[in-house]
């Protein structure tokens, strides 16, 4: 599908491994916090339930998520705080409405306690597409930080400005790469799917998903801010998130491929030749 006369109108973005990098073992590390953070805020409401019960907890959460994320359906970190609950509890518990807010906090405060790192690249290409006047927007599948957790981060790192839309999975119901959730962020951009270049690591999530809603692509292929380890351990949800399940790597073809992120600007200005 070529582009409209007036080229490339909206460029949305793929947030982890792309516009926020990792480190090795950073997602050990924030799970560990998770239990410690979400057995602190349960004792103090009088359940006295230990960070190791949660961790397993966790563990047998990763094959109900893989469920839901196979058909590209997500469920809110409230659902997955509840499921924690009642697999720790063997069903004794549910969660309690007045329990919400102090579990939900210690549930997010890990992307704060163990932060990724913004791309050293993100402000220039930011910059770039302001300039352009292109308008700018994340479409993220969220794992185990909310949308609420990251806009806060984003906000905090000072780069929450330069999006006209964020479209989350955990918000919306589903995740890419399931051609509606790119379809909302068409329409939060009040743009043309045609109109629009979408930048991301994943080949499946992110190419293979933008191009099925009309979307050109632009993928990030670099080894640089992937926690390998997590990426090594295949009932991680890093590695789930990765499958690239029926499909094949030559089966995806993206319109361009850079090997940094600053290469994007070169990359659209080469699509709107």
């Amino acid at each position: 599908m070529k582009l409209d006369k007036n080229n490339i109108k909206a460029v949305t973005f793929d947030l982890w491994e792309t516009l926020l990098l990792e480190k090795n073992g950073w997602n050990q590390k924030r799970m560990n916090i998770r239990c410690q953070k979400l057995a602190q805020a349960l004792n103090k409401l009088g359940t006295k339930i230990q960070a190791k019960q949660l961790a397993f907890a966790f563990k047998e959460m990763t094959t109900w998520l893989e469920t839901i994320w196979d058909n590209n359906n997500e469920v809110t970190h409230i659902d997955q705080i509840q499921f924690i609950i009642q697999t720790t509890s063997k069903g004794a518990l549910n969660l309690k409405k007045e329990w919400i807010n102090q579990l939900s906090t210690a549930y997010v405060s890990a992307i704060f306690e163990i932060p990724p790192v913004i791309n050293p690249d993100t402000h220039k290409v930011l910059q770039w597409l302001k300039n352009q006047n292109k308008r700018i927007g994340i479409i993220c599948n969220t794992g185990l930080t909310p949308g609420i957790g990251i806009r806060k981060f984003l906000a905090q790192e000072g780069i929450a400005n330069y999006f006209d839309a964020t479209v989350f999975s955990d918000e919306v119901g589903i995740r890419k790469p399931n051609p509606k959730i790119f379809q909302i962020a068409a329409q939060k951009l009040q743009t043309k799917p045609n109109n629009i270049v979408h930048v991301g690591d994943n080949l499946k999530s992110d190419i293979w998903g933008a191009q099925n809603a009309g979307f050109k692509t632009i993928f990030l292929a670099t080894e640089t801010g992937r926690d390998r380890i997590a990426e090594s351990d295949p009932k991680s949800l890093v590695a789930i998130s990765r499958k690239l399940g029926n499909l094949k790597k030559e089966e995806i073809v993206p319109d361009k491929m850079i090997t940094s992120l600053a290469a994007t600007i070169t990359a659209i200005q080469e699509l709107e030749k």
